[in-house]
């Protein structure tokens, strides 16, 4: 739907300062149009949400462009590599390499990797499974992370990829002193997002990434300074800010990542949280993750968002899209904007891949069936992994549970393929090949109270985002007060 009207229009949009916001205010119609009023084959309320997120990106952009946060040189490559490769996939080697892929396999390859390089980071915050200690901790040789990078470059035809940790700016191949630098150099036509802790972004490295032009960081916060340090430590958000200001004066875009609990859930129903940190801070975008607990079920009651939470999360998320054009996504609330789960290897999403050669369905399913050096030592590639019977089985339940018939998709507000159905997981999605990626992961398959917390929990969120789902994006009438039955969904989605 996007076309190279929208790089023109991006392009003019940086050099025309005096017509700047009536350039953009072009270009929010055009989105609509292309995302909304010509796209008949998705829930219109489902693809209202996405203009809205993209609307509000283009929103904040031209913000900080005026505010002199993204400099020219920066601006220049994140339409070159990260609208026209990365998003439009406007490019013939992007565009021959998908369908290379899908007359081979008879799939479409998915859209990008997670890659965790590194266990290895400079901070010890409570819970995390990070480690400190430089001689121990695990990491890829930088030959088995070039050549990760490589099959998504050219035989998924992609060119964006996340990069995770430990903290990815501690990486360092130990026998040839490579960093992630040297990556992001290699594939200068592929967009990197990188999740740091901020702590080690100087005004030299700043420098070094406004050259490279490829790459933006988004930076781990609980909170505010009070709940930052008290998991990260002592002093840390000072040095956060200190890196965003280091990111301000190079121009590199920036954002911010943020865990989403029981505990700071009150926090982020405040409109003071995001001005802060989209009006004083200056970030392009904010990503919000609720934790996925991985462990004792009395640790999953205290810290999980409460289902009662996560829908108020959900209508501040709507008001934020809407109303105050910030751009933030959750990764369960806002799963319209993906059409449901991305993870399994999906046309559309992601693999997850960590520091010992584990490849996951997502960064919140903790079991694995393949390893990557397994697979390259067997002459086969990470290609093989998507057609595992537990990927395929992830596949399958995001086919029936709407991908394939985005007309009339299931309830997207429970996106989740494990945290929000947890027993159809276990049922019909695990396999007993995969194996748990840590003891954590081992424990809870044997925990009954963790399954019977977690199924409880999926079943109230059900009560409570059904009748949302069916007024807000399907359009049809749940069960009066005196009982008369529902709307028939098919003369409804037919009115729609």
């Amino acid at each position: 739907m996007l076309d190279n009207f929208v790089i023109g229009m991006l392009s003019k949009i940086v050099n025309q300062k005096q017509g700047r916001r009536i350039l953009a205010r072009q270009l929010d119609k055009y989105i609509y149009k292309s995302f909304v009023t010509d796209c008949p084959d998705t829930l219109p309320a489902v693809q209202e949400k996405k203009y809205q997120y993209l609307s509000a990106i283009l929103h904040t952009a031209v913000k900080n462009i005026d505010r002199g946060y993204i400099s020219k040189k920066v601006i220049k490559n994140l339409i070159e590599v990260f609208v026209k490769n990365a998003i439009m996939q406007n490019n013939q080697e992007n565009l021959q390499s998908e369908a290379n892929f899908k007359e081979k396999y008879g799939i479409e390859p998915p859209a990008f990797f997670v890659l965790s390089p590194t266990q290895r980071c400079n901070l010890s915050c409570i819970g995390c499974y990070a480690s400190s200690n430089a001689e121990t901790a695990t990491y890829l040789p930088y030959p088995i992370v070039e050549k990760i990078l490589r099959e998504n470059h050219d035989v998924f035809g992609s060119r964006f990829m996340t990069i995770s940790g430990g903290e990815p700016f501690m990486y360092r191949d130990r026998q040839t002193g490579q960093t992630l630098l040297d990556l992001f150099e290699e594939f200068n036509d592929t967009f990197f997002l990188v999740y740091t802790n901020g702590t080690l972004i100087t005004k030299e490295l700043a420098k070094r990434l406004e050259d490279l032009g490829n790459v933006t960081p988004a930076i781990s916060v609980e909170g505010y300074e009070e709940q930052t340090d008290e998991r990260r430590g002592k002093g840390v958000y000072k040095r956060i800010l200190h890196t965003m200001e280091n990111l301000r004066e190079a121009g590199v875009p920036f954002g911010i990542s943020i865990t989403s609990t029981s505990k700071n859930a009150d926090i982020l129903l405040t409109d003071e949280f995001y001005d802060y940190y989209f009006e004083e801070l200056g970030v392009s975008y904010m990503w919000q993750f609720q934790l996925m607990p991985i462990g004792r079920a009395d640790e999953l009651l205290t810290l999980m968002v409460q289902p009662e939470q996560r829908i108020e999360l959900f209508k501040k998320w709507e008001y934020m899209l809407e109303e105050k054009k910030y751009p933030l996504a959750d990764f369960w609330n806002s799963g319209v904007l993906s059409n449901g789960c991305i993870a399994y290897g999906r046309a559309g999403g992601y693999l997850y891949i960590d520091w010992n050669g584990n490849i996951m369905p997502c960064v919140f399913v903790p079991y694995y069936v393949d390893n990557v050096y397994d697979l390259y030592n067997n002459g086969k590639t990470i290609t093989d992994a998507l057609f595992s019977k537990f990927m395929i089985n992830g596949r399958k339940w995001q086919d029936e549970y709407g991908y394939a018939h985005r007309d009339h998709p299931d309830n997207w507000l429970l996106p989740c393929s494990i945290r929000d159905h947890y027993e159809n997981f276990r049922r019909s999605i695990l396999t007993e090949d995969a194996k748990p990626e840590d003891d954590a992961a081992a424990k809870i398959l044997h925990d009954d109270e963790y399954y019977k917390t977690l199924s409880e929990y999926d079943k109230k969120l059900e009560e409570l985002t059904l009748p949302i789902w069916r007024k807000e994006y399907l359009g049809w009438a749940a069960k009066d007060k005196e009982g008369r039955p529902e709307e028939k969904k098919e003369e409804v989605l037919e009115a729609v």
